[in-house]
């Protein structure tokens, strides 16, 4: 039995998962305006969350055996940057609320560029709501003393097949 959106929570819950992922990776998307209301809320609470802990990392220590040549090696202690609780678990829950979207190769992008570049980002579209989105959205927010308001939606009117309501939401 539909329930709102005309969809089942399974597919209403799947179809939010995808277009908040959408949304957060080009910064805008086209959908009916009843859509757009829905996903305004659930977007701005991952946002919010994100802006909450971006901030919340732990430096450590860390022994790494390097290897000079054939018989030597040789002990390097590096500096770690890790994700704080709050930022770790905070992470995870988001995790559950989008899909991983990849990075993608550009036109003339060798496939060993491609894979260097992206070696060491495992969650390409959570690395940029914690290093991008996030630090503008808490800048803006001690600027205006405000929170909230991350989204904008845009009325665009009628949709010509089945005279839908359409809309743009996009990330302000």
């Amino acid at each position: 039995m539909p329930g709102k959106l005309g969809r089942t929570s399974e597919q209403r819950d799947a179809m939010l998962r995808n277009q908040a992922s959408c949304l957060l990776w080009y910064g805008k998307i086209e959908t009916t305006k009843a859509r757009a209301k829905e996903l305004q809320s659930y977007v701005e609470k991952i946002i919010t969350a994100a802006i909450n802990t971006y901030d919340d990392t732990v430096e450590g220590t860390k022994v790494v055996k390097e290897n000079a040549g054939k018989k030597k090696e040789k002990e390097v202690t590096v500096t770690v940057v890790k994700d704080g609780p709050k930022k770790l678990a905070a992470r995870r829950r988001i995790m559950s609320k989008l899909y991983d979207l990849q990075e993608i190769k550009a036109f003339n992008e060798s496939k060993s560029a491609y894979k260097a570049r992206t070696k060491d980002v495992a969650h390409p579209l959570i690395e940029k709501l914690f290093n991008e989105i996030a630090p503008k959205y808490a800048q803006r927010n001690d600027e205006k003393n405000c929170a909230g308001g991350y989204t904008r939606i845009i009325p665009l009117g009628t949709r010509r097949g089945d005279a839908a309501e359409v809309a743009i939401i996009e990330l302000v």
